[in-house]
């Protein structure tokens, strides 16, 4: 059986994303960028990343959003997995609800491309000139 995936494209041609300054995420992390260039090909959408400085998380919108969540879930004991995404499903942000949903895979730590299988997605790394170390931006090819 084949299943045909169907795209919504709402028109968007760009997205800036925020990010902490996370070893995770970080410009040099060759699966992230890998997997971010993809992203940008599939969906032909250019994508910026600003990365904030160490320890400017209230510039974070990410951390309003768990102050928000925090304060709606007001101590409650968190006990399961279940019990802690019925709570989240509760919660609104300026009358949204979340999507909520549970990610069960195992993130591989470690993997990593070489520096001849990275060179070409670097080359699609576009850094700022002033802002280097925490800007950039990749374009759809």
């Amino acid at each position: 059986m084949v299943t045909e995936r169907k795209t919504l494209h709402l028109g968007v041609k760009r997205l800036h994303i925020e990010l902490d300054n996370g070893p995770e995420i970080a410009s040099s992390r060759t699966q992230f960028m890998k997997r971010l260039v993809e992203f940008v090909d599939q969906h032909r959408v250019a994508v910026e990343l600003v990365y904030l400085p160490p320890y400017h998380s209230k510039y974070n919108p990410i951390e309003r959003c768990w102050g928000i969540l925090e304060q709606h879930w007001n101590g409650t004991l968190l006990h399961s997995v279940a019990c802690a995404l019925r709570w989240a499903g509760t919660m609104t942000w300026r009358t949204i609800p979340p999507l909520i949903r549970e990610i069960t895979t195992t993130y591989e730590r470690g993997v990593r491309l070489t520096k001849t299988a990275f060179r070409p997605i670097a080359e699609r790394l576009i850094r700022s000139e002033t802002l280097p170390k925490w800007s950039l931006s990749i374009q759809p090819t």
